[in-house]
């Protein structure tokens, strides 16, 4: 007698996102910890800008503000890698989160009272981004250790969804609180954020729910350690993998082109050269949100993907081409619909590159690896935002917009040339 054995059901797309908190008692805590704080910096996203063009006016101006906070964030890099390999990863990010919650509640008291000053916004600005640079390499690694293969997709997948679900709330609570109240209650918001994320991590260190591998540990108690040693290795990963080091160096004159767009002339489109609400500018960076989160719910509905190099590659080109349009429109349901289409393009490329740093860096290195990435992908951008601030007054915002989108889909298009890059699987 012949009996057909029990068909194996694919999990449905709800239950595959719930996988990571069945699996990983530490991923809530992680998730949780980040989904918050991302909460406060989405709000003061659009808060930030409104505040500098208000007292300012200047292109120019916000480009040194986003100088000031980026610089320290690069220069912070090589040296955070080396710490976040060395020492514990969760309270690296404890101590940033205190750090950051601080520096918020200054500049909130300090709008509040009327006594910010450009020059202390500089101060503030590049203090946070000091600690950034810090953050982003321990959290990556931490990520990297608690996303494990059975969970992976789904994890990278449900935590970029939530973070681009706070970015739907956020631009717009944000909007409604310089429209309505004071920049400052933004800020104190993401001030408090902080203080949460901080708690979060606190359980997790309570509860003893997050352990380094063992290799790591190794690599603490080696009396022979080597600085130099250490900082090279992380080097040496990424020439194994053309893949990696073709994209991050792809990717540190990129960030300069779209980067520079986002930050810099995006919100000048909006409030200088369109007069648009501030509401209207945190509804289309909600926008944005959504059409990542759409990436993200696509993304993290399968398990495995084909041909990611060329997917993740299309995706970036899709986005720029969204950010070319934008300068030919003064329709805010047109330009909220291209800052869908660019938010969505991005977030599969970043879904794919973090899956496969995930995948090929071993977890003990990468906090160096992480570091690296970062260095290469944003060592420019204080020259970027600084260039694409100063170009824009000379120049005009709109021509600066379509000169530097179409660069950028030049070099995607180059990269897109390499053999390594089409094949990467």
């Amino acid at each position: 007698m012949h009996i057909e054995a029990p068909i194996r059901k694919k999990p449905r797309m709800l239950e595959q996102f719930l996988i990571p908190f069945a699996k990983s008692r530490a991923f809530p805590y992680i998730w949780l910890s980040q989904l918050i704080s991302m909460l406060g910096g989405s709000v003061t996203t659009v808060i930030l800008p409104m505040v500098v063009y208000s007292i300012t006016g200047s292109t120019t101006m916000m480009g040194l503000v986003m100088t000031a906070y980026m610089l320290p964030y690069v220069l912070m890099l090589p040296l955070s890698g080396w710490i976040v390999d060395r020492y514990d990863r969760v309270r690296i990010m404890m101590l940033t989160d205190i750090v950051r919650f601080i520096v918020m509640l200054a500049i909130a008291a300090l709008i509040f009272t009327g006594a910010l000053s450009i020059t202390v916004l500089f101060g503030l600005v590049a203090m946070y981004g000091l600690m950034e640079g810090l953050f982003h390499p321990a959290y990556s690694a931490v990520r990297a250790t608690v996303f494990t293969a059975d969970i992976r997709n789904a994890a990278n997948a449900l935590t970029q969804m939530s973070h681009q679900g706070v970015r739907i709330i956020g631009p717009v609570l944000g909007g409604l609180i310089v429209s309505t109240v004071s920049a400052s209650y933004g800020f104190g918001l993401d001030a408090l954020t902080y203080l949460i994320s901080y708690l979060c991590l606190l359980l997790l260190v309570k509860k003893s729910l997050y352990k380094l591998k063992s290799k790591h540990e190794a690599v603490q108690s080696n009396a022979s350690f080597s600085w130099k040693r250490e900082l090279l290795e992380g080097v040496t990963i990424l020439k194994g993998h053309p893949w990696l080091w073709i994209t991050i160096l792809a990717f540190c004159f990129v960030n300069i082109c779209y980067n520079g767009i986002i930050v810099i002339l995006v919100p000048w489109l909006f409030k200088v050269h369109l007069g648009l609400d501030p509401l209207i500018y945190g509804i289309g960076i909600t926008c944005s949100g959504a059409g990542a989160i759409t990436a993200a719910v696509i993304f993290g509905s399968r398990t495995q993907w084909l041909h990611r190099g060329i997917l993740a590659y299309g995706a970036v080109i899709l986005s720029g081409a969204a950010l070319l349009a934008m300068p030919f429109t003064a329709s805010p349901v047109l330009l909220s619909l291209l800052m869908a289409i660019e938010g969505f393009g991005l977030m599969i490329f970043g879904l794919i590159w973090e899956t496969s740093l995930q995948e090929l860096v071993p977890p003990e290195a990468f906090g160096r690896v992480v570091s690296l990435d970062l260095l290469g992908s944003f060592a420019l951008l204080p020259l970027s935002y600084a260039l694409v601030g100063w170009i824009a007054d000379q120049i005009g915002g709109t021509i600066t917009i379509t000169l530097f989108a179409l660069l950028g889909l030049v070099i995607v298009g180059g990269v897109l040339c390499v053999p390594a890059i089409r094949r990467f699987q």
